[in-house]
């Protein structure tokens, strides 16, 4: 059973889709992390994302393994690296690329085939998983992701204006619905869950009662 959650950023996909794969046993994959990880290795290899001759040379040598918690670039775990704000800037530019969306689409496939597993980001229902058993695309209202997103900020120590995250948040939520390449909209089979003023259990609990009402019984 594959069970995808997709929506922008601050809907609580990362956070509630952990909590679904405890719930339900399953293996969690969180694909923005894959992404966040590309984007250092383009900061530490100073690659401009837009250059693409050099973005797929890196592809092409670069390692980048997804074991539990962790995230393994290049033999390295660099989970605690990749959610700075230098990264960030970083992560829409390497998610708009060809060659990126590519490499990372068959590598998702090919961590979950044959397993069970709770995948969150922005296209995992309606490009990586378009057969998956149960989707998801959660939403919030902006004020409240915004919110969320400087709550998040800061226990990384890192200090924002709220007006400006917000900003930034509709600026992305517009590329990420427009682009060409695996635009963010619901797949068509999916539950559209406003997680706006739901704790992250009750958004869980409404998740957990969708999929296994779609399990077969036993």
């Amino acid at each position: 059973m594959i069970v995808t959650i997709d929506g922008p950023a601050g809907s609580g996909k990362s956070t509630a889709a952990k909590g679904l794969a405890r719930r339900l046993g399953y293996d969690f994959l969180d694909t923005g992390a894959m992404y966040r990880a590309i984007a250092l290795a383009c900061l530490r290899g100073d690659i401009p994302p837009a250059d693409e001759a050099r973005l797929v040379a890196l592809l092409e040598t670069l390692t980048l393994e997804m074991p539990p918690g962790r995230v393994v670039l290049d033999g390295e775990d660099v989970a605690g690296l990749i959610r700075t704000a230098e990264v960030t800037r970083l992560v829409t530019p390497v998610a708009d690329s060809p060659a990126v969306r590519r490499r990372l689409t068959a590598m998702q496939r090919r961590i979950a085939a044959g397993r069970d597993f709770v995948t969150e980001g922005r296209d995992q229902g309606t490009l990586v998983f378009p057969d998956a058993g149960c989707k998801f695309f959660l939403v919030a209202d902006e004020q409240e992701r915004a919110r969320r997103r400087v709550r998040q900020m800061a226990t990384q120590g890192e200090t924002a204006d709220l007006d400006a995250v917000l900003e930034a948040i509709r600026y992305r939520d517009a590329r990420d619905a427009a682009r060409d390449l695996a635009p963010m909209v619901p797949a068509d089979d999916a539950v559209r869950l406003d997680t706006t003023g739901l704790t992250v259990d009750e958004v869980v609990d409404r998740m957990e009662a969708t999929v296994r009402g779609r399990l077969p019984a036993a």
